[in-house]
């Protein structure tokens, strides 16, 4: 037992070493430039993402794998799950409320981020050792910047099979269904029961089987299908909540900017504490400038990465600015934040619904995380395995699916303190190469995004006055 608590406190040693200043400043400060060097220019387009995402410049003969709305479906599928539900509870009982400011901020400078990211993805896109056509931040370094560049993405690939490891979603789903499903029935003890986990763990190993057989497009379908109809529900959710505790909102968002600049966390953090555990909560959350996106976007069907950039500039307003946001008022206006210790991650959500729907609120809760940790779980799975390729071959992936799917039912019975600790830091090693080659290349995306915005300006002008 001393062994295994040796670990856990290593390993949390480790993620916060990783997630020192020097990467909030790579990843807001680096996010921040772009937003800056961009003029504001992608922000001005979101009605375009919009139509795009309609089909209405789908063109079935483009290179690449899925449709503009798959690849953000499939972006969203990793990004939508246990982070916002999960990881902004955490973020609240580490950080204190005014974490979630802080996560508000990755969002806003994430818009730009993945504009350029994804742009990339589709720029550089580069062939696998099969021959396939890839995108991603390891095919932007060699492709890009070229082979001197490649350690940068070897350093991506390797933390990004680490990163993308399914534990720490089948951990916390396991848990969320423990404590919402058999310890009310009667099936296991409060304590909870190794061979209940076990169990549920093999089942979504199953599945998780059945969908990564078809790759990606089966991926990218499930995706588009669950994705949608399970954010909507949780905005439902979230509007009920706020309309039944509306008097107590003002003071909710007043908690949040005060406390996140005071530092007065639950664990009583300073003010560095605070920031930093926002930061790295909003960085798992949307993945603006971690990398893991740009993989799915960069399988989208277009010659314009321009087109696709803009389209991932829809992520980190649904995943941070709507979802997470929901998530942390649901928490703070019940009160539950204030729980104490005991209180954390999934369960401190679940506590919450149970307050303000008794009786069928973690049914509810049940509901939407389930479908979405599934399709992350999935969504990883091609994120990994594609780093793997890029590593070792594409022949590999055949070998690794069957350790990946072990990797599910090993995560449903692992500590949450170790599994946490893991993924958080890898996405911080995950960042640097991705960062570092993104504002590298930045001139080449403000080059191609002068003249796609230029043409679609023209296009866009009365007959008329074109002829004129």
């Amino acid at each position: 037992m001393e062994f295994f608590h040796r670990i856990e406190a290593a390993l949390a040693a480790f993620a916060s070493f990783v997630w020192g200043t020097p990467l909030l400043v790579l990843l807001v400060g680096g996010g921040l430039y772009l937003l800056l060097y961009s003029r504001l220019k992608p922000y001005r387009h979101m009605g375009h993402a919009v139509a795009i995402l309609r089909g209405r410049y789908d063109d079935q003969r483009d290179p690449g794998q899925i449709s503009h709305s798959r690849a953000l479906s499939t972006a969203l599928s990793g990004t939508l799950g246990l982070g916002n539900i999960s990881g902004v509870a955490i973020a609240i009982a580490v950080g204190g409320p005014g974490a979630i400011f802080w996560m508000w901020i990755t969002a806003i400078v994430g818009v730009a981020t993945k504009f350029y990211t994804a742009s990339l993805a589709v720029m550089f896109r580069g062939k696998d050792s099969a021959g396939e056509l890839q995108g991603g931040p390891m095919y932007v370094i060699r492709e890009g910047l070229g082979k001197r560049w490649m350690p940068l993405a070897v350093l991506f690939c390797v933390a990004g099979l680490c990163g993308n490891l399914p534990v720490f979603q089948a951990n916390q789903t396991v848990q969320l269904l423990r404590e919402s499903f058999a310890v009310p029935m009667g099936l296991v003890g409060e304590g909870g029961s190794l061979g209940f986990d076990f169990i549920v763990g093999c089942l979504i190993a199953a599945a998780t089987a059945i969908v990564i057989i078809g790759r990606i497009q089966r991926i990218s379908a499930l995706a588009i299908r669950l994705v949608p109809g399970m954010v909507l529900f949780y905005l439902g959710i979230a509007v009920y909540v706020i309309a039944t505790h509306f008097e107590q909102v003002p003071a909710a968002f007043a908690l949040i900017f005060t406390d996140a600049f005071t530092g007065a966390a639950v664990a009583g953090g300073a003010l560095g504490h605070v920031i930093k555990t926002g930061v790295s909560r909003g960085a798992f959350s949307n993945e603006a400038g971690i990398g893991t996106e740009s993989m799915a976007h960069g399988a989208a069907k277009t010659r314009e990465p321009i087109r696709e950039g803009v389209v991932a500039m829809i992520g980190p307003v649904v995943d941070t600015l709507i979802v997470c946001t929901c998530t942390a008022l649901l928490i703070i206006l019940t009160g539950v934040w204030q729980g104490g210790a005991e209180v954390q991650g999934i369960t401190m959500t679940a506590t919450a619904f149970e307050q303000v729907f008794p009786g069928v609120g973690r049914w509810l809760l049940l509901f939407m995380v389930v479908p979405l940790a599934f399709t992350t779980i999935v969504a990883n799975w091609y994120y990994s395995g594609k780093c793997l390729s890029f590593l070792a071959g594409a022949h590999t992936q055949k070998y690794y699916t069957p350790v990946y799917i072990a990797l599910v039912v090993i995560g449903a019975v692992a500590s949450m303190d170790a599994v946490n600790n893991i993924i958080i830091g890898m996405y911080a090693i995950m960042a640097i190469p991705t960062m570092v080659s993104t504002l590298m290349l930045a001139p080449k995306v403000n080059a191609a995004a002068h003249d796609y915005f230029t043409a679609q300006a023209h296009e866009s002008q009365p007959e008329a006055s074109k002829t004129a």
